[in-house]
């Protein structure tokens, strides 16, 4: 599985952005997809994801009710939906894939994702 990023780049305090994350290559039955980050000197942490069979979806509540993810299964993207951008979330957005797993709601480690893109920059001016 390959995983193109896109959409990142710089917006003042209150802007929006969307990052796309487009799949290529293999197909499974049952992935997942989610969005992490990591900012400069910290760990890299789960923003959000998505079930691509039933689009349910699961937040970190630090963007939870600003971020929205969404898939298009036709194009086999995902996007993040990004609204009411704060200065602290300035970072390298990642997007991943999991072949399989076993539930949604709960937050995942990086570790659990086995395929990543290559990262697009996130940058909010205060």
């Amino acid at each position: 599985v390959q995983l193109q990023a896109s959409g990142g780049g710089l917006v003042q305090a209150g802007g929006s952005l969307r990052l796309s994350c487009a799949a290529s290559g293999r197909t499974f039955s049952q992935p997942r997809m989610g969005w992490f980050r990591q900012a400069p000197g910290t760990e890299r942490e789960f923003v959000a994801h998505i079930s691509w069979s039933t689009g349910e979806s699961y937040y970190a509540d630090a963007v939870k009710g600003r971020f929205t993810i969404s898939r298009d299964n036709a194009l086999k993207t995902m996007y993040l939906q990004m609204n009411s951008l704060k200065p602290e979330d300035t970072a390298v957005y990642y997007c991943a894939f999991d072949t399989n797993y076993s539930g949604m709601r709960y937050i995942p480690q990086p570790y659990e994702y086995d395929y990543w893109g290559q990262g697009t920059l996130v940058t909010v001016s205060s």
